[in-house]
């Protein structure tokens, strides 16, 4: 299939080739989708027939216009409040117009190419919302379980919930319990069970038990078959509070945009989640907003709930084995065989099994991980407040609001630019003062404070290190200056960035990189003309880094002072044209790196200098992979390959001595030479060395005691990769040769094998 998802000639093969897989994970989802779709119309308050009609139209119409190959679509708990609410203040029919018209602004956005946009909601926004969203439904649902009716505000439900628990009816809280029991111990059965859902056992079982045993129950009703009810609602002018239509435009325009707005983030986000389930063609964003709002187009206009991508069904469609559309729009299939033809099974559902599978639901829209990520990364505020204002205001609000948090929080965190005034030595009138990042007027409460704080008529080192300055900062700097002098002091200004005091009083500021990038070639060269003698020594390179480059360094600071934590120990030659960090796209401190000549590993047990770091790697740093990373253009494996070395017992030859056995394997054209001379590769005979002689060394990283038993425990992955200067591609390197960067193995799966390799799959 292509990457948006079509299906046409080869690909309509593919998907026909693929139907032994999507039948039956069809199945698996239509056994999830089915009492979960009753369950949130229940939830939102919406006839029980609009919950199958959303799950049908989503699985077949948005399954077919998606861009999505395996999301499954349908009504989701995420909208479960607002379509509540909006029910409740406009009526169902004015719902299913608004439906409608979310659809329209959903497929106007697809065809505009401006999908992405959505994505542009803080995460930790979006999770706090989704938790929100759960808490709501718990709270509304814990009163049907006990045999009561639920309130229209959170704040209402909370209040009445201990005289609702106080006043339960027993039979309901027997079979909702028994629900939640089943859900709850499903988890924790042997995969084999568990490849039946557990939703649909728990609510097969309770219904079975309030039939078997005769217990008074409330039950589900259909209301008439199911293409009986289907249709648009008759509409009939007025709210349900007698109000006309025609004073509540606002109201319903706001209702058309939320459930656009939602409906948009909440399905992209399901497809962000399931791309990194299944290793098939990404999503193509735009056309899944296309299919969306076509299948909230038809679904209203079928009398059905609001639509989006649901992570629940979609996950379990990729577990399940689904790969193409087909499984998607065969689950609606089979929800409309059954709607249409097991009406009678659906009405012997109690309403209080329903209510135990929603509150199992909502309970797990609040996730710890959720939770403990947004305290982790400073957010907590942000999620905390996030969901009080959706669960006790309303969903737009709630986001609206915790959206404004985030990005006052963003704000402060972009301004906020490290001040540090201290003094030098032992002298009390000699200080330095370091100012770092963005410096702009809202910086400038905490600059002339602790300006402020120097004692009159030191003598003050200035520091500016800075991306960004404006106008205000340059003149409460240059006033200051001014000012300490006049006392007696005296400043001295180090500007140590583009970003400078006499260009913010001059023009508008903008904003400068402080790190030179690898496209600002060529570098500067410590070499004369003629590449023989140093026209620079190595300490001016350290007065340039201090000039352009400490900035950069800088913000690891913290990373580089504490206490080593690399991923990866890095082998590779002692070449000087290696840049490990930048072909790996590692941060300082992610690789532990050795170098040495032809990046070899001796198995002789005299030589133990790469065991040394081996054992440090692993056994102490706890380093996950081990690269091997050879080169083009190696001058030691041409010497070895040219035989070039007559004294073996010097230093150079009796190291080389260890790529022997890279040598017989290239004669003896080992896998990987003969991979490198085939697939639109084509390598000089060195360079083919130098691929085999990467295999072998991970051939022996394999085999070495410290390593070994790491590898068959799972705890570290062992990667071969060559650099090929010429191209500055890197290409991965296995035992059976050299493969392209993006190629997959016969099952889809990628051939990279841990962090380092994935992260320097290509390198233009």
């Amino acid at each position: 299939m292509s990457s948006n998802g079509s299906a046409t000639g080869p690909q309509s093969q593919s998907i026909v080739a693929n139907l032994r897989y999507d039948i039956p994970a069809s199945l698996v989802v239509f056994l999830v989708a089915l009492p979960l779709s009753l369950g949130i119309a229940i939830a939102s308050g919406a006839p029980l027939v609009a919950g199958l009609i959303a799950a049908v139209v989503g699985g077949i119409v948005a399954g077919t216009l998606g861009g999505s190959a395996v999301q499954v679509s349908g009504p989701a708990a995420g909208l479960t409040v607002v379509v509540a609410e909006l029910i409740h203040d406009l009526g169902w029919p004015m719902l299913c117009v608004m439906t409608i018209g979310a659809g329209v602004l959903q497929i106007l956005f697809g065809v505009s190419r401006m999908a992405r946009a959505a994505l542009a909601i803080a995460p930790v926004v979006v999770h706090a919302m989704l938790a929100g969203i759960g808490i709501t439904i718990v709270l509304q649902q814990i009163h049907v379980l006990v045999g009561g009716t639920s309130y229209s505000s959170a704040w209402q439900n909370l209040v009445a919930l201990p005289n609702g628990i106080l006043h339960h009816e027993l039979h309901e809280v027997i079979v909702g319990g028994m629900v939640i029991g089943i859900l709850l111990l499903w988890s924790k059965l042997p995969a084999k069970l568990r490849m039946v859902p557990g939703a649909l056992v728990a609510i097969v079982a309770a219904a079975a038990l309030a039939k078997a045993v005769g217990l008074d129950v409330e039950r589900i009703n259909l209301q008439g078959s199911f293409f009986d009810v289907i249709g648009f609602p008759e509409l009939t002018g007025q709210t349900p509070g007698g109000q006309p239509w025609t004073h509540e435009i606002s109201a319903i325009l706001l209702g058309v945009l939320t459930i656009f707005l939602i409906a948009s983030v909440e399905s992209l986000l399901c497809a962000v989640g399931v791309d990194k389930l299944h290793n098939g063609p990404r999503t193509n964003f735009n056309r899944e907003m296309v299919g969306q709002g076509s299948a909230n187009v038809v679904s209203g206009m079928l009398g059905g709930l609001p639509i989006t991508g649901v992570i629940v069904r979609s996950s379990a469609n990729v577990a399940a084995g689904g790969r193409t559309r087909m499984s998607a729009i065969l689950h609606g299939v089979w929800v409309l065989l059954f709607a249409s033809l097991f009406t009678n099974l659906v009405e012997l559902i109690p309403k209080a099994a329903l209510a135990g599978l929603l509150i199992v639901i909502g309970a797990q829209l609040v996730k710890l991980a959720h939770v403990q990520l947004a305290w982790r990364t400073g957010n907590f505020v942000i999620y905390v407040i996030t969901i009080v204002c959706v669960v006790f205001l309303n969903l737009l609000e709630g986001v609206a609001i915790g959206l404004a948090v985030a990005i006052l929080f963003l704000l402060i965190r972009v301004v906020r630019a490290p001040i540090e005034a201290r003094p030098i030595g032992d002298e009390p009138h000699k200080w330095r003062v370091d100012i770092d990042g963005t410096l702009s007027f809202l910086l400038m409460p905490r600059l002339t404070g602790v300006l402020s704080t120097l004692p009159q008529g030191s003598d003050v080192t200035l520091n500016l290190n800075a991306d960004y300055i404006d106008h205000s900062i340059s003149e409460a700097i240059s006033d200051w200056k001014q000012g300490h002098e006049a006392a007696g002091g005296k400043v001295t200004i180090v500007e140590i960035s583009p970003a400078n005091m006499s260009t913010a009083q001059q023009k508008p500021p903008k904003r400068h990189f402080n790190s030179r990038s690898l496209r600002e070639a060529p570098w500067p060269s410590r070499r004369d003309s003629n590449g023989d003698q140093p026209d620079s020594s190595i300490l001016d390179g350290v007065k340039e880094y201090h000039r352009s480059g400490i900035s950069n360094l800088h913000h690891h600071v913290p990373e580089l002072v504490g206490s080593p934590n690399p991923d990866t120990l890095f082998l590779t030659c002692a070449d000087s044209r290696i840049l490990p960090d930048t072909i790996t796209a590692s941060r300082p401190g992610d690789l532990y790196i050795v170098r040495n000549v032809g990046n070899l590993v001796p198995t002789d047990p005299a030589e133990r200098s790469v065991d040394a770091a081996l054992d440090f790697a692993i056994n102490q740093l706890g380093v996950s992979s081990v690269v091997v990373c050879g080169h083009s253009s190696c001058r030691a494996l041409q010497a070895l390959l040219d035989n070039t070395i007559d004294d073996a017992q010097s230093p150079v030859g009796h190291w080389l001595e260890h790529a022997n056995d890279s040598l017989a394997a290239y004669r003896e054209n080992h896998p990987a030479r003969v991979s490198s001379t085939s697939n639109g590769f084509n390598f000089s005979e060195l360079d083919q060395l130098a691929i085999v002689n990467v295999a072998v060394q991970v051939e022996r990283l394999t085999r070495n005691p410290i390593v070994a038993p790491r590898v068959a425990a799972g705890e570290v992955q062992i990667v071969g990769i060559f650099f090929d200067f010429a191209t500055v591609h890197v290409h991965e390197v296995n035992q059976h040769g050299i493969v392209h960067a993006t190629e997959k193995d016969p099952e889809g799966a990628s051939k990279s094998a841990s962090k380092s390799a994935s992260k320097s799959a290509e390198v233009h």
